[in-house]
């Protein structure tokens, strides 16, 4: 038999896990903020998750280069040229990229702003 606990108390080892539960409630609210989807409820049992979610494409499609940029770079490093480009507008300069070079992050953002909106 396969154990897979993740919550509560285990009774073979005598250990409660609990403190997991606000691990996965703070977690699941942090991705919440970083993504366009929406938690409408949760529920942490003992070895699993549920979650209720509505993906809100309209909300992505309105963020802009950067704020797309900025909200992928919340969880991910993103390529060096992304933060170059964001280390520039925190400092309210432009960053000087050629056009290829700007349509390559261009491309990025196509690819996290979409990704930002998938549940998977």
């Amino acid at each position: 038999m396969r154990r897979a606990f993740l919550c509560g108390d285990d009774r073979l080892s005598g250990e409660n896990y609990d403190h997991r539960r606000g691990w996965i409630a703070e977690r699941v609210k942090q991705l919440a903020g970083v993504f366009a989807i929406d938690v409408a409820a949760y529920a942490v049992m003992s070895n699993h998750y549920h979650l209720v979610l509505r993906v809100d494409a309209g909300r992505a499609d309105g963020w802009s280069r950067e704020e797309v940029l900025r909200r992928w770079t919340q969880l991910f490093d993103g390529p060096a040229l992304v933060q170059q480009l964001l280390a520039a507008r925190e400092r309210d300069e432009e960053p000087g990229f050629s056009a290829a070079m700007m349509s390559r992050i261009d491309e990025w953002v196509q690819t996290y702003r979409a990704r930002l909106m998938d549940v998977s």
